[in-house]
């Protein structure tokens, strides 16, 4: 006995039946939810400014639009520029596109509005797209930003020792003393350009998604130890109070190497940013029964809260505030969060401008 598979015409003798009951049923539930999936704020309304088409993303750039199609959008529910955009583009027939900055506490968001003409919805109606470019801005600001402070950090040291090479080759030092100075000169500013172009090699292998963790337990006690003898002269020139509160048994599951550059970054970084007297650096860890919560805070300047939600971002230099001698070219936080990241933790940033930074890490114990 054959058995037949049911086909859309057993189940509707009349393919047209079919297919109206999908086209009125589901159609316009099944546009307006792929409408609210999309992160653009879309919002279409015609030639007497009544609310055709809305998702659910537009109450983040317009709240005050109404929620119900069908209804008037008053020009108090834009701005007093966007609306005027509306007028433009329905009296010359042409799209356009403006950046909006919007203050959100002390935060400064940029929001891209483009606004075209929308025809299909009658004469005179307009079609909004709303998107939040605040991320985009900055990335392109910081990497703009680091071509500029990355070509200096390296043009400097190859320029000094450049001209030390030239000094040497026309035999101007003639004592040996002479000649150690401009070598340990030379050797200052080739470490310093190395420094930059590990930084560089660190993020692209951690951003590769080839890399492979070395994970062996060590003891973080040791880790932060090592790091502090390194940081030495930086030290010996700020004297900072440095409190290390953590077990000295305290062991830990990961890569040693990644370690030692998250916690020389955190400590180098609160060393160089706080160049006032007075410092005092906390290293502090808890183990928990699933996690280890590990932290390094100082109670310098801080971290201006425009700048907070981008200090792990690359090349990005938190340092307007700061003196112009504060080398580096803004790798070292992002090293810090993917190195973090790539042990299957967290880290976070809590900072009170003049009262307290601290970054906290959460990995799986």
């Amino acid at each position: 006995m054959k058995i037949m598979e049911p086909t859309a015409h057993s189940i509707f003798p009349d393919l047209t039946e079919a297919k109206n009951v999908l086209t009125l049923q589901t159609l316009d539930s099944l546009s307006t939810r792929l409408l609210d999936e999309v992160d653009l704020g879309i919002m279409v309304m015609d030639a007497g400014n009544f609310l055709v088409a809305r998702n659910a993303a537009l109450s983040l750039y317009l709240p005050h639009v109404p929620q119900t199609l069908g209804g008037l959008v008053r020009k108090e529910s834009l701005s007093e520029e966007i609306f005027a955009l509306v007028e433009k583009v329905r009296q010359s027939g042409k799209a356009v596109t403006s950046q909006l900055t919007e203050k959100k506490s002390r935060l400064e968001i940029l929001h891209q509005v483009q606004i075209k003409p929308f025809t299909e919805a009658g004469p005179g109606a307009i079609c909004l797209l709303a998107e939040d470019v605040t991320e985009r801005v900055q990335l392109e600001r910081i990497r703009t930003d680091f071509v500029t402070n990355a070509s200096h950090e390296l043009r400097t040291p190859l320029s000094l020792i450049h001209g030390y090479i030239e000094t040497l080759k026309s035999g101007m030092f003639k004592g040996s003393n002479s000649m150690l100075r401009c070598l340990d000169v030379m050797e200052k500013h080739s470490r310093r350009m190395m420094r930059i172009i590990e930084d560089m090699l660190t993020i692209s292998r951690l951003e590769s998604v080839d890399t492979q963790l070395q994970c062996l337990h060590f003891c973080v006690h040791t880790c932060i130890s090592d790091v502090l003898e390194h940081l030495t002269p930086m030290i010996d020139l700020r004297q900072p109070v440095i409190h290390v509160d953590l077990p000295r048994n305290g062991m830990m599951q990961g890569d040693r190497f990644y370690w030692d550059q998250i916690f020389t970054n955190l400590i180098e970084n609160a060393l160089k940013e706080n160049q006032m007297p007075g410092l005092t650096i906390t290293v502090k860890g808890v183990w928990r029964e699933k996690d280890i919560v590990l932290s390094v805070a100082d109670n310098g300047v801080g971290i201006p809260l425009e700048d907070q939600p981008f200090v792990f971002k690359r090349f990005f230099r938190c340092a307007k505030h700061h003196s112009q001698d504060i080398k580096g070219t803004g790798l070292g936080l992002s090293i810090v969060r993917r190195a973090v990241e790539a042990h299957g933790g967290k880290i976070v940033l809590r900072s009170i401008p003049g009262v307290e930074t601290v970054f906290e890490m959460t990995v799986p114990h």
